[in-house]
């Protein structure tokens, strides 16, 4: 996975250049820095409109009693889309400007849903979760709070009353 990371790292900027010197070439630098400056500007204002829409669709959600987890999908596709379209580069601004259209949002979400289903879900690292056993021990007791030793309550094993500073004897 770190390898794939590093791999995105120094690809997306080299076909970024790539694409800069070619549409640079062909409609001017002038040009070629307007629509790079343009398309953040729409997607700022494309990010706007469909975070509050999301959000109000996600407190509707929750109003019924619902978890709304197409809302917070969405809502991460959004922001993947508005970093992408700050970003500038052409590659950058298309792959941002298809998470702003609500078909390609929910086919990836069926997409990831299908891969988190054929992978048995999210995994987390540690011990078993809750409802599992491990063959471990498990300790079932009661407790009694004393409180926190107030003037009233007697005092621990080996000390006497006034002797708070010091240590047991």
């Amino acid at each position: 996975m770190a390898l794939l990371i590093l791999l995105a790292f120094i690809a997306v900027p080299l076909i970024e250049i790539a694409v800069f010197i070619e549409v640079g070439g062909r409609i001017g630098l002038v040009s070629t820095l307007a629509v790079v400056v343009a398309t953040a500007l729409a997607g700022t204002y494309m990010l706007r409109l469909q975070g509050l829409s999301t959000l109000h669709r996600a407190q509707t959600a929750m109003n019924r009693g619902e978890l709304p987890l197409r809302e917070v999908f969405d809502g991460l596709c959004l922001l993947v889309a508005g970093a992408l379209l700050l970003t500038p580069g052409f590659v950058t601004d298309a792959v941002g400007g298809s998470l702003f259209i609500p078909a390609v949002r929910a086919g990836l979400r069926r997409l990831l849903g299908r891969w988190f289903a054929a992978s048995g879900g999210v995994r987390m690292q540690g011990g078993p979760g809750p409802g599992r056993q491990d063959g471990g021990t498990t300790i079932d007791g009661e407790y009694e709070d004393l409180g926190e030793g107030g003037e009233d309550d007697p005092p621990p094993a080996g000390r006497r009353i006034g002797d708070k500073d010091r240590g047991p004897r």
